[in-house]
C-alpha cells in the first residue's frame, strides 16, 4: 500500500479476475495490472520480460510506476483487456500488512478499491460499502497518499505516460530514458 487502496485477485485465476472487474464495474477490454513482491518473482511469472527489458524493469522498479511492457507469449488475457500483446506490472513498496501479504501470495492483479470512474481510496473507510462487501479481506494500512502509481508505455520507440501520478511525467520519462542507455 504505497499509493492508495487496491482491490486484488490471484492472477492466475480468471474466475477471480472476473469478480475483480465485476465489483470495480470495469470493463474487460481495459487491462489491469500484475504487481508482485519484487522483480525476481516478475521474471518468474512472465519470463520473456527479463531478456526483453530486464534491465529497464530493474532499474525502474520497485516504486511507484506500473510499466506496460510487451507481452509477446499474451500471458494472463483475462488481465490485459483487449491488448494481450502488452502487460502492465508493478513492484511496488510496500511496508506493513500490504507488504506481508503480497510476501506470502508472490503476486496479484490489482486495480485501485473504486467503483470506475471515483476517486482512489485513501482510507479503509473510502472503499465503497459494495467492493468492502464483496472482498475476501481488508487490510487497513492507514491513510495513504492518495496518488496513484504513474503508468508508463514502454512497448513503443519511446516511452509514453498514459497516466501521470507519484512519479511526475517528465520525471518518469527522464528515468525510462536514462535507464534504457539513452
Amino acid at each position: 500500500m504505497d499509493t492508495v487502496y487496491g482491490l486484488c485477485a490471484e492472477p492466475s485465476r480468471e474466475a477471480s479476475v472476473r469478480e475483480l472487474y465485476r465489483m470495480k464495474q470495469r470493463p474487460v477490454e481495459q487491462p489491469t495490472a500484475l504487481l508482485t513482491r519484487d522483480v525476481d518473482v516478475l521474471f518468474e511469472v512472465v519470463p520473456e520480460l527479463e531478456s526483453r527489458a530486464g534491465s529497464l524493469v530493474r532499474a525502474l522498479l520497485p516504486g511507484p510506476l506500473t510499466l506496460v511492457l510487451p507481452n509477446p507469449a499474451e500471458r494472463f488475457r483475462w488481465i490485459t483487456g483487449a491488448t494481450p500483446d502488452r502487460i502492465g506490472v508493478r513492484v511496488p513498496e510496500l511496508t506493513g500488512p500490504g507488504a506481508e501479504v503480497l510476501a506470502q501470495v508472490g503476486a496479484v492483479v490489482a486495480t485501485s478499491a473504486n467503483l470506475r470512474g471515483g476517486p482512489e481510496p485513501t482510507r479503509v473507510e473510502d472503499v465503497p460499502v459494495e467492493i468492502r462487501a464483496g472482498a475476501a479481506a481488508i487490510l487497513d494500512g492507514g491513510e495513504l497518499p492518495g496518488t496513484p502509481s504513474t503508468v508508463l508505455d514502454l512497448t513503443g520507440p519511446e516511452p509514453t505516460v498514459i497516466r501521470e501520478g507519484a512519479v511526475p511525467a517528465a520525471q518518469a520519462i527522464e528515468r525510462a530514458v536514462a535507464a534504457a542507455g539513452g
